[in-house]
């Protein structure tokens, strides 16, 4: 681009983030528009702000070093009825669990949820890897070299979070070493079995389509 003005740039970057279809890193965009990082963030931000106020289709979503388009959770069910998807199964009770263990200790390997939940989690986490919430991320240097997994940019986008940073805070484990989780998903204080924050993961139905 041959000294654009900021318009074109702004709709340079959109039509990059609608082309991709996945999560763009940002550095991709910095390097292809010839943009410093700061005044990368600036436009993105702009942008995000500008689908969100306007209450547009579309959404623009930033998950760690990436941004991505997506439609507007509010257009779920027009969505839906328009190419007949059936609306995401709730994840179950022990996918919760497991998920929540991965999210906050990550990277984690079977035998470690397994130690925390108290039974054997090979199912789940297979369902989860299938739901691309996870994914494996290398081996444990330890004898069988065990696999480890740890949460994907899609468990980003359906908890709308930017970065695993911005995960509520959980209470220390208890002294069996077992999380606890309530009737909807929220992880349980072990001194008071009281919610330990106002988070709960139970209001999952999967990514916005």
């Amino acid at each position: 681009m041959k000294n654009p003005d900021r318009k074109e740039i702004e709709s340079a970057i959109e039509g990059i983030l609608f082309a991709s279809g996945e999560p763009v890193q940002e550095e991709r965009i910095c390097t292809a528009l010839e943009l410093d990082r700061a005044t990368a963030e600036q436009l993105l931000q702009k942008l995000m702000d500008y689908y969100a106020y306007e209450r547009r289709g579309i959404r623009l979503l930033h998950m760690e070093d990436s941004w991505q388009l997506c439609s507007s959770p509010d257009c779920a069910d027009a969505i839906r009825r328009a190419f007949e998807i059936r609306k995401p199964a709730k994840l179950s009770q022990p996918a919760l669990e497991v998920l929540t263990i991965i999210a906050y200790y990550q990277p984690v390997t079977r035998v470690y949820v397994d130690q925390i939940r108290g039974v054997d989690s090979s199912y789940t986490l297979g369902l989860l890897l299938e739901r691309k919430l996870i994914e494996e991320c290398g081996r444990l240097q330890v004898p069988g070299r065990p696999l480890l997994y740890r949460t994907t940019k899609s468990f980003l986008r359906a908890f709308h979070l930017t970065s695993l940073d911005e995960l509520p805070e959980i209470p220390e484990l208890p002294a069996d070493g077992q999380m606890r989780l309530g009737e909807n998903g929220e992880i349980l204080d072990p001194e008071t079995d009281d919610p330990a924050s106002g988070e709960t993961a139970d209001s999952f139905e999967g990514p916005e389509a």
